[in-house]
């Protein structure tokens, strides 16, 4: 198990869009904001080299973070994660406070194994369809699993795993199925792509038909000939 990522933040006195603004220029730190559980939401701030640290580990964006602000420490997770559209640079991060006796709702990453083992891709020629890189589950924090994994080995061309076929640790459940059958949607695939063994048959059959229209014009030909040597007889 990986160890737990402690996130070193510290209060940021200043609010609204002005002293973020200068809080990012001036500080070279990202604002943010820790809320929830039963303590008041806490206006924060962290480097960006602590944020960029921490984002370098897969586990910031899905697993429960201890988060040190003025010596006391919290458990909590990412819920946003706020950036520019232009420069993709991050201007503000929500922490949520996280109690271990109630559930959470947080999306965590899935993993796929076996990949150039897969069935469908050595044998029928298949490409992999990953429709899904991450599945929201709820559980508690104690629970919460580092990934979901997807074994791909014996997936064969034109199959799926759906997510009621998946495999969750005791505990666990996938959010989107408790919304009905219908959201049971396909978490990857293996397709043949285009270009592939039924364009090569859809040609096939193209051909067979080019062969049969080939044949017909010379049974029409043949049929124009003889009434034409026909004509010519009776103008003799």
């Amino acid at each position: 198990m990986a160890e737990q990522i402690v996130l070193e933040v510290e209060p940021r006195a200043g609010l609204g869009t002005g002293a973020s603004r200068r809080l990012r220029r001036e500080a070279g730190m990202v604002p943010g904001i820790l809320y929830g559980g039963a303590d008041a939401p806490a206006p924060i701030a962290l480097t960006y080299r602590t944020l960029a640290r921490a984002m370098q580990q897969e586990a910031f964006f899905s697993q429960v973070m201890d988060v040190a602000l003025n010596g006391e420490h919290c458990q909590a997770v990412l819920r946003d994660l706020q950036r520019h559209p232009a420069t993709d640079r991050v201007l503000h991060v929500d922490l949520l406070r996280i109690q271990a006796d109630r559930p959470i709702q947080i999306a965590v990453p899935v993993h796929f194994v076996n990949e150039d083992k897969c069935l469908g891709v050595r044998t029928g020629g298949g490409t992999i369809t990953r429709n899904m890189i991450e599945l929201e589950v709820s559980c508690l924090p104690g629970d919460l699993p580092a990934h979901i994994e997807i074994d791909l080995e014996h997936l064969d061309v034109g199959h799926s795993v759906h997510l009621s076929e998946l495999s969750m640790p005791d505990g666990v459940t996938i959010v989107a199925l408790a919304h009905g059958a219908d959201r049971d949607a396909a978490v990857v695939s293996v397709q043949i792509p285009r270009g592939g063994l039924l364009d090569e048959e859809e040609e096939l059959a193209a051909g067979e038909e080019g062969v049969g229209d080939e044949a017909a014009a010379d049974e029409s030909d043949a049929d124009t000939s003889g009434a034409d040597e026909g004509e010519e007889s009776e103008d003799r």
